[in-house]
């Protein structure tokens, strides 16, 4: 997969006028955390901060991987701060870490970034990621409101998130998962995640672990979110079923489909649509700054 990854943003040229860095953190388990930070040159004022967890099913990739620094770079370079965190997956070069590991990391590093908003010059936060990361910034928000810390996260802008958990079981409500199985991914794909990532599927029905789960108690007084889906994939119905739940819990919500494109297109398909992958950009922009 970080094969795969690296070949889809080869050759692209660098982009210009950002500084990065990185700060190695302590997590809640102990661990250490590596954070990655993205800054436009020559800034004034305070920025919004987009907060970035990468896909993979929570299972695979890394936040170091070029296609992940590349989408921190472009999101920079319209004008935020960006900060990637490296959460441990449920497989990879971090070891096996089933849940809730890589969601206490993603935490860990919402925290620090939000204690250290002074320093890093940033005026809010929004969460976002796609498919797995998309996940995560559902379970984010769901356990910073359990936990009383609504007041760091300004909003959430999720992309074509991995969040049903069931696929072993396909659900007539969600008929994407039969027309566009095979699209990229498939549903068998996603039930060999869901395995490593709850082993024991002890969190079946748990929304921090399947946010698809949440109930109208558990959305009530969430953040502003955006719920963005790919046409063409699997996921797309489960988080258009997402999206519902927040508007009838009364959350401030919009939704939006990127037709013609599989799972995570708009992101993971610089080279061969750019206009795709900058309108996404843009949109996630408009909507920290609509905040």
């Amino acid at each position: 997969m970080e094969a795969v990854f690296a070949a889809l943003s080869a050759d692209l040229p660098p982009i210009l006028h950002v500084e990065r860095r990185t700060e190695v953190i302590a997590g809640i388990d102990g661990n250490d955390i590596t954070l990655y930070i993205h800054t436009p040159q020559n800034r004034s004022g305070p920025l919004p901060c987009v907060y970035h967890m990468h896909g993979g099913g929570m299972v695979v990739l890394t936040a170091s991987g070029p296609t992940y620094r590349r989408w921190r770079d472009e999101l920079a370079a319209l004008g935020m701060v960006v900060v990637g965190v490296e959460f441990r997956n449920g497989a990879g070069k971090l070891g096996n870490h089933p849940f809730p590991a890589g969601l206490n990391d993603c935490l860990s590093g919402l925290q620090w970034t939000f204690d250290h908003k002074a320093s890093l010059r940033i005026s809010r936060i929004i969460v976002s990621g796609e498919s797995g990361g998309g996940n995560l910034s559902l379970a984010v928000g769901l356990k910073a409101k359990q936990d009383g810390k609504r007041e760091q996260i300004a909003g959430v802008y999720a992309l074509c998130p991995y969040i049903y958990g069931a696929w072993a079981q396909k659900s007539k409500e969600l008929p994407s998962l039969y027309e566009n199985n095979d699209y990229l991914i498939n549903c068998s794909l996603m039930e060999v995640f869901a395995s490593v990532y709850d082993p024991e599927h002890k969190n079946a029905t748990n929304p921090l672990c399947w946010p698809y789960w949440a109930t109208h108690e558990d959305l009530r007084g969430l953040p502003p979110h955006v719920i963005s889906v790919n046409e063409l994939d699997p996921l797309r119905d489960e988080g258009l079923k997402y999206y519902q739940k927040l508007l009838a819990a009364g959350v401030p919500v919009y939704s939006r489909t990127v037709n013609g494109t599989c799972h995570a297109g708009d992101v993971l398909f610089r080279k061969a649509i750019p206009d795709v992958y900058a309108a996404t950009i843009r949109d996630i922009k408009g909507f920290a700054d609509s905040l």
